[in-house]
């Protein structure tokens, strides 16, 4: 019995079924709370609507950090069903330190953090800024951002290769203009990590309020801009093929669950 209710736990909380209706209901409950959250943290930056509200944003934030407690310690729990975390210790670290696991830990850590230090601890303070982790706590619940992490996942070889590609042309574009336009604009172009900037800039086509003058430095600019348009465009290609071939995955494993499905009714 405790085996079978374990199961079905993690069966709810790493739903693999899409014809679950109890899996659903509890994925929409936490992508609701979720976004609730993310909500809320943007409105406590507005000092009139915090102010006036204080006391609620505490208790829905308490009430968060409790539902998320409890969701993370069912995962870590009944993770061991699974056959990659099969084992009692090592399988529920291995599971603890899975991306997913790290978030949702992350997002209730500051709040037992402020059990223990005062509110104005350095080290509370610093760890504010994992209330912002909210918003990627999304990806296990939003059927859409976990096939941006899928794509992502699939193509980091070619994406490594091609913002490889971006960097070493950025630097090389960003030495080049340094060296031509330092002693004509030394205010713009002191150094090159700065410059690299200015090439950012550039390669993105957003542009700077000062460009080169000498005439190298002009055809340089130019070329930096023709080829950082199309260096740029690398991963939005990968990316793109990426999602295509995704979605067209996933159409094909639900095409193949409905006729599997249909094989097996009377």
């Amino acid at each position: 019995m405790a085996k079978s209710t374990k199961t079905r736990i993690y069966e709810i909380l790493e739903p693999d079924n899409p014809y679950d209706r109890t899996a659903e209901a509890v994925n929409l409950f936490m992508l609701v709370l979720v976004i609730l959250n993310v909500a809320a943290v943007v409105l406590e930056t507005v000092e009139s609507i915090y102010s006036a509200h204080r006391e609620l944003f505490h208790l829905f934030s308490d009430i968060s950090v409790i539902i998320f407690s409890i969701e993370y310690i069912l995962r870590l729990w009944s993770c061991d069903v699974d056959d990659r975390y099969s084992r009692p210790i090592s399988g529920r670290i291995r599971f603890a330190l899975a991306p997913l696991s790290l978030i949702d830990l992350m997002v209730i850590l500051p709040a037992y953090v402020a059990l223990v230090f005062p509110a104005d601890h350095i080290l509370l303070r610093s760890l504010r800024v994992l209330w912002t982790i909210r918003l990627l706590k999304l990806s296990r619940y939003s059927k859409s951002l976990q096939t941006i992490m899928d794509v992502i996942s699939a193509q980091k070889r070619e994406l490594f290769m091609s913002f490889s590609a971006i960097g070493f042309f950025m630097v090389l574009s960003s030495t080049l203009i340094y060296f031509l336009e330092h002693d004509a604009q030394p205010q713009h172009f002191p150094d090159i990590p700065a410059t690299m900037w200015w090439a950012v800039l550039t390669m993105t086509t957003v542009g700077e309020n000062y460009y080169p003058v000498t005439p190298m430095g002009k055809v340089v600019g130019a070329l930096i801009i023709i080829l950082g348009v199309a260096t740029f465009a690398l991963p939005t290609s990968i990316l793109t093929s990426g999602f295509v071939e995704e979605l067209e995955k996933r159409r094909e494993e639900r095409e193949a669950a409905r006729r599997e499905e249909t094989e097996d009714g009377p």
